[in-house]
């Protein structure tokens, strides 16, 4: 983002403008966390600002300052499209490509609305007239943070701003222990708890609401895992009638790949979800290393991320989803052994 685009944002936030705040369908807490703190901005600004979200979200996250504003696209279709058509100004946060929208991509694709892109992924499509795209960044909330130093507005970030920025920066790096956690990302949280984020209260509310039904479901998952020892690689499987025998709700298995990654000499882990309504298998893929999972997932299951952490989906049933997965593994032999 350049300085010229700096000044016209600022020049475009100078005055009350129609502003949605759009996060990708699924949203995790870099996505909710990420638009929250950039609408609490927003509004401070006196914008007539909403988010719409494609759909719902984990309830690790409905305790956030203004989630309940939040409209969501796929029960709330109608309004959605009223407020998204008569838009001046659309933010997109933490994804680069309107597909990744689901079924809002057309309406997106119609509006006429200046579009900015606050984003970390690789590989961005060229939809916005405003792009700000770093993949060394950790998250997206990191980057918001970055975005208003640079709009010279962090006198503005409050308690319920610091907050929302804090859940996606501390989800988006495993707690602070991925790769792209740097000196920078602490200094910045430092700066945020100074503003007023609890890091203990808000490590509780993410973390420490398990439910007895989701404790079930870990179990079933970690009953499961497989491992691969000649490729360093651990999958986990979850069929749908094993989700619905324990009452599965949305986010029961975030972080779930992560305790196949956490195996011993594991360099890829993966976790496969079958989702009958949609017809799909989920995939979650989590490495180590330099071992891109971003370009396994683009070459072979529809999907995309970063280097040590993507997502893709599979049309097939579990079973053929699983055994591709594994046919293409001697592709990465080399790789999966040298690290």
């Amino acid at each position: 983002m350049t300085t010229q685009d700096i000044l016209d944002i600022k020049s475009l936030l100078a005055t009350p403008k129609k502003i949605v705040v759009i996060p990708h369908k699924n949203p995790d807490g870099d996505a909710i966390g990420s638009t929250l703190g950039l609408l609490h901005y927003l509004l401070k600004l006196n914008h007539d600002a909403v988010i719409v979200a494609p759909n719902d979200y984990p309830e690790f996250l409905k305790w956030l300052p203004k989630e309940d504003s939040i409209l969501k696209y796929d029960t709330q279709t109608v309004e959605s499209e009223n407020i998204i058509n008569h838009a001046d100004i659309i933010f997109t946060l933490d994804f680069n490509a309107l597909h990744r929208t689901g079924n809002m991509e057309p309406v997106l694709e119609r509006s006429d609305a200046i579009k900015i892109m606050i984003d970390h992924h690789q590989q961005p499509d060229n939809y916005a007239k405003y792009m700000f795209s770093d993949v060394s960044m950790s998250s997206t909330c990191e980057m918001v943070y970055h975005f208003l130093t640079k709009l010279e507005a962090l006198e503005v970030v409050d308690k319920d701003i610091a907050t929302c920025l804090y859940v996606g920066i501390m989800t988006d790096t495993g707690s602070f222990r991925f790769r792209s956690t740097t000196s920078t990302t602490h200094r910045i949280i430092a700066d945020l708890i100074d503003k007023g984020a609890d890091n203990t209260q808000i490590h509780n509310n993410v973390f420490d609401t398990n439910s007895f039904n989701r404790m079930q479901l870990l179990g079933c998952a970690l009953s499961n895992l497989k491992v691969l020892p000649e490729y360093n690689t651990a999958y986990i499987t979850l069929s749908q009638d094993e989700l619905q025998q324990l009452d599965y709700k949305k986010g029961d298995t975030e972080g779930f790949v992560n305790y196949a990654l956490s195996l011993n000499k594991t360099v890829l882990a993966a976790i496969f979800i079958e989702d009958k309504k949609q017809g799909i298998i989920k995939i979650s893929l989590r490495s180590k290393g330099d071992f891109s999972v971003n370009e396994m997932s683009r070459a072979h299951f529809e999907g995309g991320g970063h280097t040590n952490a993507a997502g893709g989906k599979s049309t097939t049933s579990l079973e053929a989803t699983v055994e591709k997965f594994i046919s293409i593994l001697p592709t990465y032999s080399k790789a999966l052994n040298n690290e």
